[in-house]
């Protein structure tokens, strides 16, 4: 049996969208008191990480989550049997009640920026005297320029991180009253200034899609990657151990 997502919920329920692995089988709960696992079956055998497969993953716990608060499940969690899933939310009923009550109708965003690295170094060197000067120099000089230039690309670098985290600070604090809470995680690659997630109650939803809408308006130099709602996939870490009976 394949798990989702934990739910509160003490009555069967089921819902209208096939599960992973079987575009036939059904989408159902297994409960233990008021919690309850969102499975599906799947055949026996590892699942495998497919494009197709954590798409299917994720739209079941975005369905789910329509009308639930959720604690997403990492993808290719299968159990054996009903039995095992109900000792699993027997055994950690404290913890993910505990969550549940946390995460009440709340919804995670994502939100990463770019920027043109090219486009950010002729502004400061535009910008900052030192950086220009010894840009000029290196391009007069004749001979050897080694020590010139990494004196320039460190400068340069220096000046764009200075950069970058003043922007990504001006972000986060013009999110702070739209958002619960915000995690940074590390940026992918090098255009990429900020990856983040923000922890958001469904009614400020429209808040804060306006803010990002706004802090885009204002900062024409970066791209903004704006995705959800989501699970809370960046707020929930529980982390279970299994032990032999």
């Amino acid at each position: 049996m394949y798990v989702y997502c934990v739910i509160r919920s003490d009555t069967p329920l089921r819902f209208d969208i096939s599960g992973i692995a079987d575009e036939s089988s059904d989408v159902y709960t297994v409960s233990y008191k008021d919690l309850a696992a969102v499975v599906s079956d799947v055949p026996m055998g590892v699942l495998d990480s497919t494009r197709h497969n954590v798409l299917a993953h994720e739209r079941v716990n975005e369905t789910v989550m329509r009308d639930h608060t959720v604690i997403p499940m990492s993808f290719g969690t299968v159990f054996k049997t009903s039995k095992d899933i109900q000792e699993l939310l027997r055994s950690a009923y404290n913890a993910f009640s505990d969550v549940l009550a946390k995460m009440q109708n709340k919804l995670e965003f994502g939100l990463k920026v770019l920027w043109d690295r090219s486009a950010m170094i002729s502004l400061i060197e535009r910008e900052d005297e030192g950086i220009r000067r010894l840009k000029t120099e290196i391009r007069a000089q004749r001979g050897s320029t080694y020590f010139a230039r990494m004196q320039y690309g460190r400068l340069v670098e220096t000046a764009l991180g200075e950069r970058a985290e003043r922007m990504v600070s001006d972000i986060l604090e013009a999110l702070r009253d739209v958002s619960v809470a915000a995690r940074i995680n590390k940026p992918i690659f090098d255009k990429m200034i900020m990856n983040g997630a923000f922890l958001v109650t469904r009614n400020r939803e429209s808040a804060f899609d306006q803010r990002i809408k706004r802090i885009a308006a204002q900062h024409d130099a970066l791209t903004l990657q704006y995705t959800g709602p989501w699970p809370p996939y960046n707020f929930v870490n529980i982390r279970l151990k299994l032990e032999r009976a």
